[in-house]
């Protein structure tokens, strides 16, 4: 080969790979907003049942269109605590059959729509507003661009096949399948994408330089390959999460050392059951069903590999148990927020998963307030140490989501996702102004106690009804945040009563003072009492101008 081809092989397959990862980056993205509650509906529904755990990982797949993405996506929810090892290493599996669908894509070798693909893409993009349109765009660019970076693969391979000194390198992977097996699981760890090495695989086969046996060793290796990531993000993980990501990497090395040895009717069976055979070329030297042919090597593999791993997933459990064992050194915590940096590879459904981290954090404001009233109006001392403790949970819950948010807003989001993270970000602050107006309240009750102040009755029975006006209001909020839906009644009006409470409350104390039915010391603390409750009333009634107007 001249300096010349070579030169044309090596730029052709960089832009045509970047191009074809980009458009890769486009679907997904598009496919994920377009997507984003039915995925986050999606993910309600796993239970600790296989075969549904099964299901659910492989239709994310299929619409994130990357086995990474969501294994690095269990990954993070096993360290976060909302999945165990059993439902995890269950939509591992799922994740394996969904990530096929690229490969059988990229198979359908429909090139000739690549460029207009792109031209409606773009239009769609840059002229049309409304969000649902752009989503769709973005998914028909990335499209267009897929198929696009992978015929500048294709052309960039022909050079390569009438090279005598490549044709015999390959040649090598024909007879030596577990050297091309090790390559193409390094290739993958490589470019980080099971699905890009696969269109490699495609484009080298299509045209002549691998023969099906090679092609087909290879996919074997990338399935291999692409559970490096899901370990790479397990590294600073969990226990449970480094053993779902070992699981993972169990699931292929195994299944691929079985296949390997029924390579030969394995192949026999993908050549039966798919159209036109594997070893015709046509005149231009290409291969036509070389494609389709690999698209299904890939595709039976994952499929097969689910159905003999199924029933045995709770003893791969075990088994990953045994060799990733604790640290008996290092006790492992129960983290209290189940927020995870590896959660944001799939920003649409971390939008839906740190709402419910907002609203525990809501709840336990809730908590304090009501430890704040039983410190305060039942004197009940332990009431005051519960609430102090759950402030400190308070904190932690405000820095763990703000950063979250933080980071979440630099991934790609839903217009509807993007308005509901910087509603949310605006919900804590709020949310942790209540916990600590309800700390204050407690500190109050211990100085009322150390003091030995105690409150006329009428002014008992007034801090009984602000207190019952703030909690009634905090609770319906809380409802209307959890159901994901606005205020049904008018949340100002309910505001104002609670003004109006504090205003008539503060009078009638003061003529207590003026008749000297009460200390003035006493005077002071109810006025702050009632000054705190309605300042409650107003972070409340502002988190009211977060909700969404409809489910995020």
């Amino acid at each position: 080969m001249t300096i010349s081809q070579i030169s044309t092989v090596i730029f052709g397959l960089i832009g045509g790979l970047g191009l074809f990862l980009f458009g890769m980056k486009l679907m997904s993205e598009g496919l994920q907003k377009a997507s984003g509650e039915s995925l986050k509906r999606i993910l309600e529904k796993l239970t600790s049942n296989r075969i549904i755990g099964t299901c659910v990982g492989a239709v994310v797949t299929t619409v994130i269109q990357s086995s990474s993405a969501t294994t690095v996506m269990v990954v993070g929810f096993v360290n976060a605590g909302l999945m165990n090892l059993t439902q995890a290493l269950s939509v591992i599996l799922g994740a394996n059959v969904g990530t096929t669908i690229t490969a059988q894509i990229i198979a359908f070798k429909i090139t000739a729509v690549s460029m207009p693909a792109i031209g409606i893409g773009v239009i769609m993009l840059l002229f049309v507003k409304k969000p649902a349109v752009k989503y769709a765009g973005e998914i028909i660019f990335g499209f267009g661009l897929l198929f696009f970076g992978m015929d500048i693969m294709t052309n960039a391979f022909v050079p390569l096949s009438k090279s005598q000194t490549f044709t015999e390198v390959f040649i090598y992977f024909s007879k030596m399948p577990l050297l091309a097996v090790a390559a193409g699981a390094v290739t993958t760890l490589i470019v980080q994408s099971s699905s890009a090495t696969i269109g490699i695989t495609i484009a080298l086969a299509t045209t002549g330089v691998l023969d099906f046996q090679a092609a087909a060793a290879l996919v074997l290796g990338e399935n291999i390959g692409t559970t490096i990531t899901a370990n790479l993000a397990a590294l600073n993980a969990s226990r449970t999460a480094k053993q779902a990501a070992l699981g993972h990497f169990l699931f292929n090395l195994i299944g691929v050392a079985y296949m390997m040895v029924f390579l030969h009717p394995f192949m026999n069976l993908i050549n039966f059951m798919t159209p036109g055979d594997v070893a015709y070329m046509t005149p231009d030297g290409t291969y036509p069903y070389a494609a389709r042919h690999i698209a299904n090597i890939h595709t039976m593999f994952n499929v097969i590999n689910t159905f003999v791993f199924l029933p045995f997933i709770p003893l791969l459990a075990k088994l990953c148990e045994k060799i990733i064992k604790p640290d008996t050194q290092i006790k492992e915590l129960p983290k209290l927020v189940h927020l995870s940096d590896a959660l944001t590879s799939t920003p649409e459904i971390a939008a839906g998963l740190v709402k419910k981290e907002v609203g525990r954090m809501f709840r336990t404001s809730i908590n304090i307030l009501e430890y704040s009233r039983s410190a305060l109006l039942e004197k009940n001392g332990e009431a005051a140490v519960f609430g102090k403790d759950l402030e400190n949970h308070l904190d932690i819950f405000e820095t763990e989501i703000s950063g979250f948010l933080e980071k979440l807003t630099m991934k790609p989001l839903s217009a509807k996702s993007e308005a509901a993270v910087k509603n949310m970000a605006h919900a804590v602050g709020e949310i942790k102004q209540i916990g600590e107006r309800a700390e204050k309240l407690i500190k109050i009750s211990q100085k009322l106690a150390d003091k030995k102040i105690t409150f006329t009755g009428d002014a008992e029975a007034e801090l009984k009804e602000i207190f019952s006006s703030v909690s009634g209001f905090t609770e319906k909020v809380f409802g209307y945040y959890e159901a994901g839906r606005p205020a049904q009644d008018d949340p100002e009006q309910e505001e104002e009563a609670i003004d109006k409470q504090r205003k008539t409350f503060k009078k009638n104390h003061i003529k207590r003072l003026n008749a000297g039915v009460c200390t003035l010391e006493a005077g002071l603390l109810f006025v702050d009492i009632l000054s705190t409750l309605e300042k409650i009333g107003d972070d409340v009634y502002s988190i009211t101008h977060l909700l969404p107007g409809e489910k995020y």
